[in-house]
């Protein structure tokens, strides 16, 4: 990892695809080991965390982690899900956080010289480049080790770095969940995976 200790760093987190990419590498995230690891690195402003939430649930299963993060050094962006119908009739619920994400990169790129993504999505390549312009360094971390691999090629490409989330696992994984926590994270993500309909990314 290529990082000066005087870098202004903030940490953009793609809270749906971290987890999923975590998962195709069997291993559960220790958040605020996480946080040690980047805050290690230099001057660390912000750590943003984005996930969408289902709003028609009496209890949202992550509560639990947002409420946790919000209260232990992430600054968290959600919003409910939508509810659709598609073309053939199947009920679909749409949360894609890419707006808020890029929104706040565009805002936050003139106060940091260093921007960690923690996504895959190749959709964020003209995002990166667009803040590379005006002089910040971007590095993605995802996964090339996964099948299939969680990071599209474009956006591994325009990245100054890539971090494999493997390499990153003796650093932040989460050895043993507390009852409290098991399966907080997993229980959201396989309410939005329900036979009605997945998590569309529209």
């Amino acid at each position: 990892m290529v990082f000066y200790p005087q870098e202004r760093i903030a940490l953009f987190i793609d809270g749906s695809n971290l987890y999923a990419s975590a998962r195709a590498l069997s291993f559960d995230i220790d958040y605020k080991r996480l946080l040690n690891v980047f805050a290690a690195k230099g001057h660390l402003i912000r750590a943003f965390y984005y996930t969408a939430l289902i709003d028609d649930q009496e209890y949202s299963p992550i509560r639990p982690l947002i409420d946790w993060l919000d209260y232990n050094g992430y600054t968290m962006v959600t919003k409910p899900t939508k509810e659709f119908t598609d073309a053939s009739g199947r009920r679909k619920i749409k949360g894609n956080m890419d707006i808020e994400l890029a929104i706040d990169v565009m805002e936050m790129a003139e106060h940091l010289d260093h921007i960690v993504l923690f996504s895959g999505d190749g959709d964020f390549r003209r995002l990166v480049e667009a803040v590379q312009r005006k002089g910040v360094r971007v590095t993605v971390v995802s996964t090339i080790r996964s099948q299939p691999p969680m990071v599209a090629d474009e956006l591994r490409r325009q990245a100054d770095n890539f971090i494999e989330l493997m390499d990153l696992q003796p650093s932040i994984t989460r050895a043993l969940p507390s009852r409290e926590d098991r399966g907080i994270e997993a229980a959201n993500h396989a309410a939005l995976q329900t036979p009605a309909g997945a998590l569309q990314d529209a």
